[in-house]
């Protein structure tokens, strides 16, 4: 809920891949944060560039990015902006096998008994496990970009 009540811009690479996109997109919106998805018109799906859900909001580059944050910062509603960006395309995983591991290890921990604050890297660790290390090839490579087009952002803003 710190999005809800911070004027700030955050980037990422769409919601976790444990959580339902639709939903969260849902609760994000019920809190007044605005969505916005850099390159491209669908929500990235974490580890892969697509999720199956239309993006609320898009931007061509952090650029135009820039322009719709600033806007919502001058409006002064005291809301952050949630700023979404795909994987790299050479580290994304297909759809169906990053949906398809993370449900196998959300399968996994239930049978395991695992909840609580141990569930999110054990998930994680499980996930990396199923998919080979595709999954912390894709980790890696998005928190490079998303930390890439942040910068972008914030010299844009900073113009």
């Amino acid at each position: 809920e710190e999005l809800a009540r911070t004027p700030v811009a955050v980037v990422c690479a769409g919601p976790k891949a444990i959580l339902d996109v639709r939903l969260t997109l849902e609760y994000l919106e019920t809190l007044g944060v605005p969505v916005v998805v850099v390159g491209q018109d669908e929500m990235p799906g974490f580890y892969s560039r697509g999720s199956g859900v239309r993006a609320p909001a898009s931007a061509p580059d952090a650029a135009a990015a820039a322009g719709i944050v600033a806007t919502h910062l001058r409006l002064a509603l005291g809301s952050g902006v949630l700023v979404c960006v795909p994987v790299p395309e050479a580290a994304a995983l297909p759809l169906a096998i990053a949906r398809g591991a993370v449900d196998e290890a959300i399968a996994d921990a239930g049978r395991a008994g695992v909840h609580g604050p141990d569930l999110t890297p054990w998930l994680l660790s499980r996930i990396a496990e199923i998919t080979g290390g595709a999954s912390v090839r894709a980790n890696t490579s998005l928190i490079v970009n998303n930390a890439a087009v942040a910068a972008r952002l914030a010299v844009a803003l900073a113009s």
